[in-house]
């Protein structure tokens, strides 16, 4: 008998019991979380700016890697959806109103897609962020951090990988009729610096236009670069690699000109990332107003997460092995920050690495810790060494030995009560 299936068998059997025998009870809220933190929520620093933004990676990370959320936890996420389908940053009183001119957020609308229908089991909600999202596209195409802002190329980027993750073509949704009928594509690839910019500059994207004029941002490059490839935060990894370099911008002959499509947009943005990335010896740095040189571990992780979505995994493996890398303070940062440690998850699983092996520690354990405890590990999870663990028929000892053992369980408790309701598991 496979000994793990048959100590869960028996945990599920005591806990089954247990909660048969408590069925007239009340049930108690346990709190397995920092003290004042929400029931469900990942990380114990105040959650006012970012609250919705790190649950959704955090999410977003277990499942790409096997883990299958807490109830609790996606329970929290779709809480916070307010009732025309955006979302906050953080709503500490759910049962107050939001403000639906500067109190929604793309930014985290579109992350709570992502996360949401990752996890499946709550399309009404999911539903309802597309049409948020479709309500409050500019004309340009693209979507500014609160409704009706200007298009920046970050809440653009997040709002294609929402509509990528819904099974929807990016490019297909346009604004509405009697409008422009352009796509976020039109919107990203109005923000790539051309031919006419500064050489090292060229291909890159600015966050948004500022008086019509467009200045490199690495944070939106990194940003735009994965969603003109109609890509979210999470995507299928093949494994593959195109064996060269990203294609930067073609500026022969003097031309002043742009990119030519999505795909080239992203060529263009990639091969400058790389460009400033091996000037700096293989990160990216802060590019926040009035902040220290110093490296930006998550815009990095991005670009990990960009290059390798494009096939380029062996020109994403020199940053990857950077932030690996003891020296460079990638581990100080990450520490105890749920929305840190799904980014460099998400990195790792991207560009082929073990996210439970990086640069010797454990990040999914790390992101567990930082809140609800996990349902389950899912099959094929990756493990320890890598390698995914697969579904094994042990005879008597396998699932029909396991249900068995079960269902002799549930039979002994029909003497205590009824089961009242169960929980359904999560569909992957």
């Amino acid at each position: 008998m496979n000994i793990r299936r048959s100590v869960a068998a028996l945990s599920l059997c005591a806990a089954l019991c247990a909660a048969l025998g408590a069925a007239t009870a009340p049930a108690a809220v346990a709190d397995d979380g920092p003290a004042g933190r929400p029931e469900g929520l990942y990380g114990a620093k105040d959650p006012k700016f970012d609250g919705v933004w790190r649950q959704s990676l955090a999410l977003l990370a277990q499942d790409a890697v096997g883990v299958a959320p807490a109830k609790s936890a996606i329970d929290w996420l779709a809480g916070q959806s307010c009732t025309d389908g955006g979302f906050a940053a953080y709503r500490a009183d759910t049962s107050k109103a939001c403000d639906p001119k500067k109190g929604e957020f793309t930014d985290a609308t579109a992350a709570a897609i992502q996360a949401l229908a990752a996890v499946g089991g709550r399309a009404e909600t999911v539903e309802k962020g597309i049409g948020w999202l479709k309500r409050h596209q500019n004309d340009d195409g693209g979507w500014g951090m609160n409704p009706g802002g200007p298009s920046d190329a970050n809440s653009t980027a997040a709002a294609v990988g929402a509509f990528a993750a819904t099974g929807q073509d990016p490019a297909k949704v346009t604004v509405g009729s009697g409008k422009s009928g352009k796509s976020p594509y039109d919107a990203l690839l109005a923000l790539q610096l051309g031919c006419s910019a500064k050489e090292r500059e060229r291909g890159a994207f600015a966050y948004t236009q500022d008086k019509g004029k467009l200045a490199a941002n690495e944070l939106a490059t990194a940003s735009a670069a994965l969603a003109a490839q109609g890509k979210g935060f999470v995507f299928e990894t093949v494994g593959k690699d195109s064996g060269a370099d990203p294609e930067p911008l073609g500026c022969a002959g003097g031309g002043k000109g742009g990119a030519g499509s999505p795909k080239d947009a992203a060529e263009a943005a990639l091969a400058q990332l790389s460009r400033v990335m091996s000037d700096t010896g293989a990160h990216l740095k802060s590019a926040l107003p009035g902040a220290e040189d110093q490296p930006d571990f998550g815009g990095t992780a991005d670009a990990v997460v960009a290059l390798a979505a494009a096939e380029h995994s062996a020109t994403a493996s020199k940053p990857l092995q950077w932030l690996q890398s003891e020296d460079s303070g990638t581990a100080a940062w990450a520490k105890g920050d749920p929305g840190a440690l799904a980014k460099l998850i998400l990195a790792a699983h991207a560009a082929g690495a073990n996210p439970r092996d990086f640069g010797g520690a454990d990040l999914v354990q790390q992101l567990n810790a930082t809140g609800p405890k996990p349902e389950a590990a899912a099959q094929g999870a990756e493990s320890s060494d890598g390698k995914s663990e697969e579904k094994k028929d042990d005879g008597d000892g396998g699932v029909g030995g396991v249900w068995w053992t079960v269902g002799v369980c549930a039979v002994a408790g029909m003497g205590i009560g009824f089961l009242i309701s169960g929980r359904k598991r999560r569909q992957l």
